[in-house]
């Protein structure tokens, strides 16, 4: 008999932390790993739109091309893990700046804030409007790009 009553006081605490713990871990698990999955589809999505504007940048920065504005439809998902994003971009001067200049996107989901950041180069003739960002749900969200007569590309969302 004194070995169960051992045992009742033993095991029944720790089955009812059991009991309450385990639901919270499994939920702190599953809320961790559903936004590493958010995270990385989001960066996913941040290189491949900054490799959309290098490619853009290195196909119009030639004499061939005209001065004039192109504007490039968006082909990125509307959406990640069902919420609309947001993106914006900065350019940064690099180290020399003879060698050019860094882009710098950060894509944000909305109602969630999980936010990533992403940098590519581009050369020296490169602007970019600050004011302008990308949003996803917008049905006519693109890139557009503005070369003028000087060689300077204006790039904007």
């Amino acid at each position: 008999m004194v070995n169960i009553a051992i045992e009742v006081v033993i095991l029944a605490p720790l089955l009812v932390v059991q009991i309450l713990l385990f639901p919270l871990v499994v939920s702190t698990m599953s809320f961790n790993w559903a936004s590493a999955t958010r995270d990385v589809t989001l960066k996913e999505t941040a290189s491949q739109m900054a490799s959309t504007i290098q490619q853009l940048y290195l196909s119009l920065n030639r004499q061939e091309v005209s001065t004039g504005t192109i504007t490039l439809a968006s082909t990125f998902p509307t959406e990640i893990a069902g919420h609309p994003y947001t993106a914006a971009g900065l350019l940064k001067t690099s180290f020399q700046p003879s060698s050019g200049k860094i882009l710098v996107l950060n894509l944000t989901l909305q109602k969630l804030g999980n936010t990533v950041s992403v940098q590519t180069p581009m050369g020296p003739n490169v602007l970019w409007n600050e004011k302008s960002f990308f949003d996803s749900s917008r049905p006519n969200a693109s890139i557009e790009i503005q070369k003028f007569a000087n060689g300077t590309l204006l790039f904007s969302f």
